[in-house]
């Protein structure tokens, strides 16, 4: 059974070769990381636990019983109650329910661990999926995402209010 977990030093490499065996696959439906990312991969790592220790993230993984990573789950710029979900599923992982069972997952460790009563995400017009993933987890749709929010490609914002 898949867990997620909050991401850690010891999850680089698993996190690393899932970006990597799903860049062709995340370029479909979200902008490339770039050749950057990768050949900084190291450095950017350790950038994100350090905006996670300093409280501004949380990041999380959800991992295989064999350690492989199936997906990275983000909340990002938390304020005052509220954050942005980010999140991709490995393509090997799609299709089974586990990306919204796991962005549930999250919503409720966003109120209990994070004190947050507030998810945005934006998703593009183009992404289907992600829709889907969001409407089940019950977001609703508040409005537009402009292509500054989305790497260059115009779509929608979603919301959902957290019960505590």
């Amino acid at each position: 059974m898949p867990e997620l977990k909050r991401l850690a030093a010891g999850h680089a490499p698993a996190v690393l070769d899932f970006e990597l065996a799903n860049r062709t696959y995340f370029a479909t439906s979200v902008p490339d990381r770039g050749d950057d990312f990768f050949d900084r991969f190291t450095d950017r790592y350790t950038a994100l636990l350090a905006e996670q220790e300093a409280g501004s993230c949380a990041f999380y993984v959800l991992v295989a019983e064999d350690g492989s990573v199936l997906g990275r789950f983000n909340l990002y710029d938390l304020a005052d109650g509220t954050a942005n979900l980010g999140y991709r599923m490995a393509e090997q992982a799609t299709g089974r329910g586990l990306a919204t069972a796991t962005v549930r997952e999250l919503c409720r460790t966003a109120t209990e661990r994070h004190g947050l009563h507030t998810l945005r995400a934006a998703t593009s017009h183009g992404n289907a999926a992600s829709q889907k993933v969001l409407t089940k987890a019950g977001f609703v749709p508040i409005g537009p995402a402009a292509p500054t929010d989305l790497g260059g490609k115009s779509g929608t914002w979603y919301q959902l209010d957290l019960q505590p």
